[in-house]
C-alpha cells in the first residue's frame, strides 16, 4: 500500500468539500428591467441553498425585495448582484423591485 502525504489527502478532502458545498445549492437568473421581472416565477428544489444572480438591465435603480426571505439589494443601472438564501422549505415566497411596486414575482419551493 502506498502512503498519502497529509498535503495531498488535505487537498482531496478540500476538493470533495467543495464538490459537496456545490451540490447543496441552485444558481437562477433574475433579470430586472424598469419595473419587469424575468422570470417573475423561480422554482427551486426544498432543501438548497438559492443563489440568485441578478441583473439589472434597466435604465434607473432597481431593488430586489423578500420581506419574507428578509433579503434586499439595491442595483444601478447595469449592475450585477449575487442574492443568497438560506434552504427553505416548501412553500412560495414573495420578492418585488421596490422601486417599481407593480413588479412583483414569486419563489416557488418544493
Amino acid at each position: 500500500m502506498k502512503w498519502v502525504s497529509k498535503a495531498a489527502l488535505a487537498g482531496l478532502l478540500a476538493v470533495t468539500a467543495i464538490a459537496a458545498h456545490a451540490d447543496d445549492s441552485v444558481t437562477v437568473k433574475l433579470e430586472m428591467a424598469d419595473g419587469t421581472l424575468t422570470p417573475a416565477r423561480i422554482e427551486v428544489p426544498a432543501g438548497k441553498r438559492i443563489r440568485i444572480e441578478v441583473h439589472n438591465s434597466g435604465k434607473g435603480a432597481a431593488e430586489f425585495e423578500s420581506v419574507e426571505l428578509r433579503k434586499e439589494k439595491v442595483l444601478a443601472p447595469g449592475a450585477a448582484s449575487v442574492v443568497v438564501i438560506a434552504p427553505q422549505t416548501p412553500g412560495e415566497y414573495k420578492f418585488f423591485d421596490d422601486f417599481h411596486q407593480s413588479a412583483r414575482g414569486v419563489i416557488v419551493v418544493k
